[in-house]
Order: structure tokens, then sequence, then C-alpha cells
């Protein structure tokens, strides 16, 4: 993946937005290494107040816990960065706010703390809609922590379009 810049950041922040106007719902984040990047993009997008509700900036495992619901035997079992965590992040996103779409992010920025199984740079995402509809994706992004962060942001921003059918150009 191309690192994107922060026109592209922007862009993409503005697709979602038009997306969830058009479809009259809000949006609500959980992010961990991301560190509340995802919910700035989204509200630098003026007028975004009519399309995000809320983010969680749960960088701890007690905060996925405390704030999203994440049991505590998936973070024993699966750690953090598993798509058992985001999965259960996003479920919480939705069940702990008014949005309709979530989106939940938990990964290994860098640079350190990476291991055989999950290196540095392994991010995994979790989407989901209030009607159902769900995602989930892990990626390994190359680069240093501020490249791992804000690829993680371009594709939680782009599988949020896509939870839409829309694919961002």
């Amino acid at each position: 993946m191309a690192l994107p810049d922060d026109a592209a950041l922007s862009a993409l922040a503005e697709r979602v937005g038009d997306l969830l106007k058009s479809h009259g719902h809000y949006a609500a984040v959980a992010e961990s290494c991301t560190g509340g990047w995802l919910a700035k993009c989204l509200t630098d997008v003026a007028g975004s107040s009519g399309w995000f509700e809320r983010g969680f900036v749960s960088y701890s495992n007690e905060s996925k816990q405390e704030l999203l619901g994440v049991t505590e035997a998936t973070l024993k079992t699966h750690g953090a960065v598993s798509a058992e965590t985001v999965g259960e992040m996003a479920q919480g996103v939705l069940s702990h706010s008014r949005a309709q779409a979530a989106v939940a992010v938990s990964g290994i920025a860098g640079p350190s703390g990476g291991t055989a199984d999950k290196p540095v740079g392994t991010v995994w995402f979790a989407w989901r809609r209030s009607d159902g509809a769900a995602a989930c994706r892990c990626e390994v992004f190359h680069g240093d922590r501020e490249a791992v962060r804000r690829q993680a942001v371009a594709v939680a921003l782009a599988g949020l379009a896509e939870l839409y059918g829309s694919r961002p150009t």
C-alpha cells in the first residue's frame, strides 16, 4: 500500500461522510494503535456532526474491556491484536453508542512489541453495521510507527466506505 498523504485521508473521510449522510447513519469508532487519528480525520470534515457520533480510544486491555465489553477470555486467548478482539470492539461500539456503523482497529505500530506470529505492522480491523453487515481483516504494514498508523487509518476509512458498497478511489 502506498503511504497515503493528508489529502488522501481527507478525501476518504469526506467519502465516508457522504455515504453515511446519504443513508441517514452515524458512525462511531474504536481505536487502539491509531490513538484517535481516525476520529480526527472524520471530524476534520466540515459537517461531520451530522454523521459522526463518537470515538473510543481503548489503548489498554482494561479499557477495551471497560469501554467496549471485550471479554478477558478473548484477550487472554487471542490477544489484543486479533480478529476476535476487534470483532468484540466493533460490537461494543454499536452497543455503547447510537451509531449504525462501527469500525475497530487494533495493531502493533512499533517500533517494538512484535512477535514472530504478529510482527510490527500487524493491524486487525473490524467493521460492523447495526443491520448485521460486517467485515474483518488483517493487514501487515511496513514503515515506521507513523507510517503504520497512517496506513491503518486509510484502511479503516476505506473499509467503512466498503461497508456501504462503495470502493473509494
